[in-house]
């Protein structure tokens, strides 16, 4: 049987796939580059914060910013951030928010949480995964709602807008669940931090295993940020591993729905797999178009495994194989993931999907960021203990890396063994992985890396 992998961010399909996408129309605008000094890095490695003992209070509310996309094309896995991220300030918090036990953002646009007695009112907004809508709601929620935090979004396109508005009004960023590589790379600023992994860490989970049975590869990706970050981190990953990319890697816009021509070209490549990075509608007719001229006959596809609902759609064929995947509800074995598995199929009549881990850590690091400022909600009070931080989420241990703001965590290696459960349970447990990928700062930052290893991918 030949052996299929599966590619989200988002990803890819990501649905990996990801971690993550950008209307093709739109131009991702690249966030301001800071000048920093490095950061000090402890020799050990940090203790997650606790509660001050005498009990959190404020003056007035803390105001939250919660950007996704509940109407775009990437609005499968908006659903995802939106519902775990309230599961996970009512973890965080000790209580379900104002809006109940299930939050509709067609029925409210704010949601209120408390810790002791300081108030923190979460306000969300769509963006549709539109560049252009991301600046407008970022804009109204800085201008007219005053919020001290802002939390998003799925576009790794409209992420890179959002980072700079961040910059520009020096208010932290909690990237959740775009996984573009220049999020932390080429548009670091020191006011964004991740919670989702990049694209690298999806490449060095993937490409150990991929490279055990195939040695030549070819690849295709959407033409933007996301895509071309894939792309360079898996060529990079996998070539270290011992593979060999047989042609150019292949970009199509992300608006494309006829790939023939494409295909065309992967047919003819000669490699043993091909691999997609793909998220959002587009990887339906990329997938019949490899039927349709015969590549999913002549070789097979490498990627990692996707999000619940396109992993039936997709991936029969596929059961018996074994690849890597950013979070599986069935994966992690801890009581986090646990709360979080409870309480999404009864409140939301599925099972927590390829995300929800990250909008459930973005929830668990703002409230311990509050914690550990004892409520000063000052930009630079906030991304001071940011920076370094580790807590633990439904994936583990998370370690916000000081030098560039990566999200260090736990990834999966799990065996597809059916697509018919009714509770998407379709996976059987390998191996767990912890990827450290390279910093990929700007040159004019290269000192932040200290002895990090220095990353090279095109486009850095």
């Amino acid at each position: 049987m030949k052996v299929f992998r599966t590619l989200a961010f988002l990803l890819v399909a990501m649905s990996m796939i990801l971690a993550a996408c950008a209307p093709a129309t739109a131009v991702p605008t690249e966030a301001p580059v800071v000048e920093t000094e490095a950061p000090v890095v402890a020799t050990e490695a940090p203790v997650a914060t606790e509660a001050p003992a005498t009990g959190l209070t404020c003056a007035e509310p803390i105001k939250v910013g919660l950007i996704s996309d509940a109407s775009g094309a990437l609005a499968i896995y908006g659903a995802h951030i939106l519902r775990s991220f309230m599961l996970g300030m009512e973890y965080a918090t000790g209580a379900a928010g104002s809006a109940g036990d299930k939050f509709d953002i067609t029925v409210t646009q704010e949601n209120t949480f408390k810790i002791d007695d300081c108030e923190i009112i979460v306000y969300v907004r769509d963006d549709g995964s539109n560049p252009e809508n991301t600046a407008t709601v970022a804009r109204e929620l800085i201008d007219v709602q005053k919020i001290n935090v802002l939390i998003g979004t799925v576009s790794s396109g409209a992420t890179a807008t959002l980072q700079g508005i961040a910059l520009e009004s020096k208010i932290p960023l909690i990237v959740a669940p775009a996984a573009a590589n220049d999020i932390t790379g080429v548009n670091f600023n020191e006011y964004t931090f991740r919670v989702s992994r990049n694209n690298y860490q999806d490449a060095i989970n993937e490409c150990a295993y991929l490279t055990k049975t195939y040695k030549t590869f070819v690849q295709i990706a959407p033409d933007y940020a996301f895509g071309r970050g894939s792309a360079a981190a898996f060529r990079d990953a996998c070539t270290l591993d011992g593979a060999t990319f047989v042609a150019d890697d292949i970009f199509a816009p992300l608006d494309t729905t006829d790939f023939t021509t494409y295909m065309e070209q992967i047919a003819n490549s000669g490699a043993e797999s091909y691999i997609v990075s793909w998220a959002g509608g587009g990887f339906v007719p990329l997938m019949q178009s490899a039927k349709d001229q015969g590549v999913t006959e002549s070789m097979s596809l490498g990627a990692t495994f996707i999000d619940n609902t396109l992993m039936p759609v997709w991936y029969g064929n596929a059961v018996g194989s074994t690849s890597g995947i950013l979070y599986h509800y069935s994966a992690p074995q801890n009581p986090i993931n646990d709360f979080l598995v409870e309480n999404t199929k009864p409140r939301y009549g599925v099972n927590p999907d390829l995300f929800d881990a990250d909008g459930m850590n973005a929830a668990i690091m703002l409230v311990e960021a509050i914690k550990a400022t004892n409520g000063d909600v000052n930009g630079d009070a906030l991304k001071g203990v940011m920076e370094g931080m580790t807590f633990e989420g439904p994936k583990g241990t998370i370690f916000i890396r000081p030098e560039d703001h990566v999200a260090i965590q736990d990834m999966y290696i799990l065996k597809l063994v059916n697509v018919t459960d009714p509770d998407a349970n379709f996976y059987e447990y390998v191996d767990t992985t912890r990827p450290e990928p390279p910093c990929l700062l700007p040159e004019a930052l290269k000192d932040r890396c200290g002895t990090l290893p220095y990353g090279t991918l095109s486009g850095q």
